[in-house]
């Protein structure tokens, strides 16, 4: 299994989206093995970005995502990292399909109410910034049988 970073930003946190994104999510069957509620500091926000530092839009990018509090999630599922941007959806508005969570509620590239990580390895970088391993739950899930064929019963 697999883990990903997951971030809902503070535009969706504010159009009170947090229960239909997260219940996307849920429904597919993926595994949340942390998740908080916390306002990024700057510092954890530049870090987080650090790929775009220089580019024309880096200062907007860091005051939109610390002007309001954000959920923070791992998730955990086989190929997991695929699937969640698939569910995510485009960056942009417009190449967003719809039904993904970006083709659903964007309408601009920057308010895109939602991160997640491009990469495994992009994945382990961002969860070692948000989450301390303490805080990730590892647990059985139930349902787990009726969404992986590989699991036995």
């Amino acid at each position: 299994m697999e883990r990903s970073f997951v971030m809902i930003k503070p535009d969706a946190v504010q159009r009170k989206l947090v229960g239909e994104i997260l219940s996307r999510f849920e429904k597919k069957g993926i595994k949340i093995v942390g998740m908080k509620l916390m306002k990024i500091t700057k510092d954890l926000a530049t870090m987080h970005y650090a790929e775009h530092e220089g580019k024309s839009f880096f200062d907007e990018l860091i005051e939109f995502i610390t002007s309001g509090p954000v959920v923070a999630m791992v998730m955990e599922g086989e190929n997991i990292v695929e699937i969640i941007r698939r569910i995510v959806g485009a960056t942009m508005p417009t190449e967003a399909l719809t039904g993904t969570i970006r083709g659903t509620y964007v309408l601009d590239t920057g308010h895109n109410v939602i991160h997640a990580s491009d990469s495994k390895e992009s994945s382990k970088r961002e969860i070692k910034l948000f989450f301390n391993e303490d805080e990730l739950i590892d647990y059985q899930l139930v349902a787990g049988k009726w969404v992986y064929s590989s699991l036995k019963y």
